[in-house]
């Protein structure tokens, strides 16, 4: 592991010169306000760029999408927050109490119970109001992902890791240490100190999605391509910039890539039963155009995925949930 990766032995003082700014620590105020809202019953599914796609406890598909944040129950849309802002949605989390934040771009965060919200803000201590992902981890507190650094909210309180560089990823290993997918550098952090994920002295740099498969090894997916990472050695599996990354409940890795014909995008799976041999079997869905932002398997296993729209997958046909078929999707499916 050592060969791999360049690790900081400095304290975290020091490195609040070299890659964050520092660590901040604000108390709430007590006079939030919570505005109440009801749902907005539309007839399709988001129109607009769709950044995240997630399941709720109850079965109903989540979608944050710049034309709001829509709740699917299998028969009917919903945007609920249609009559709370009008700013550009990009994440959605369900936490482990039940309750759901939603991410945006200028407008902070958003905590809804299901009845009424609650916007956080830079004024109570978010990092940025330009938040772009959101996470959970193992002891119940929420991380944001801004382009001004992390934040993590304990139920009380935000601490913020103010780095150089927008956070587009976060999660939490099973060892317990949170990694960043970053403009800059990828990196995690172990509560104390921050280290940089190299290759062959080589930072990952511009990492726009990074996930942990069920064992253990670390996939990113960014400029670079995508890579696995076992914990001493790197893998490399396409060298086209790689959007989103997920594992099935098959153990196949689907992302959201460059087409290999250089035209459009494609929606590639990546066979779980190759993933270790010298040649990986993988599916490659093109589109002819239009970026695939986010990708996602429901309960039944259907594959989501998010682009100027919504699109759902059965291992059969896709289906459109959007009401304007003004840039359609054209699909074409190889080995």
């Amino acid at each position: 592991m050592m060969k791999y990766i360049g690790i900081y032995t400095l304290f975290f003082m020091f490195i609040f010169c070299t890659f964050c700014k520092g660590q901040t620590k604000t108390e709430l105020p007590k006079d939030d306000i919570k505005s109440e809202t009801k749902d907005v019953i539309t007839s399709h599914g988001p129109n607009s760029i769709t950044r995240t796609i997630m399941q709720d406890r109850k079965g109903n598909i989540w979608m944050a999408a710049f034309d709001g944040v829509f709740r699917y129950d299998g028969k009917t849309f919903a945007n609920i927050t249609s009559k709370v802002s009008a700013a550009r949605f990009f994440s959605v989390l369900e936490d482990r109490k039940g309750n759901l934040w939603f991410s945006s771009i200028g407008s902070g965060v958003y905590y809804y119970d299901g009845k009424s919200f609650l916007n956080f803000t830079t004024r109570e201590g978010l990092a940025n109001n330009e938040v772009t992902c959101i996470y959970e981890d193992k002891t119940g507190n929420i991380w944001f992902g801004t382009e001004g650094g992390a934040s993590c909210y304990d139920g009380k309180s935000f601490r913020n890791l103010s780095m150089y560089n927008d956070v587009n990823s976060i999660i939490e290993d099973k060892t317990g240490r949170i990694w960043f997918g970053t403009r800059g550098n990828a990196c995690f952090y172990d509560g104390k100190t921050f280290t940089d994920l190299t290759h062959n002295g080589k930072p990952f740099t511009n990492v726009w999605s990074i996930i942990e498969d069920k064992k253990g090894n670390i996939w990113l997916g960014g400029t670079d391509g995508l890579w696995r990472y076992d914990g001493s050695t790197f893998t490399n599996f396409t060298q086209k910039f790689v959007n989103c990354i997920i594992e099935d409940k098959k153990g196949n890795i689907w992302t959201s890539s460059e087409s290999d014909n250089g035209e459009g995008w494609a929606l590639s799976c990546y066979d779980e039963k190759s993933l270790f041999n010298k040649k990986t079997t993988v599916t490659e869905t093109n589109l002819s155009s239009k970026t695939i932002f986010t990708v996602f398997e429901d309960d039944d296993g259907n594959i989501w995925f998010g682009s100027s729209g919504v699109y759902r997958y059965d291992g059969f046909t896709f289906d459109d949930f959007k009401g304007n078929a003004e840039y359609p999707l054209h699909f074409f499916t190889r080995p």
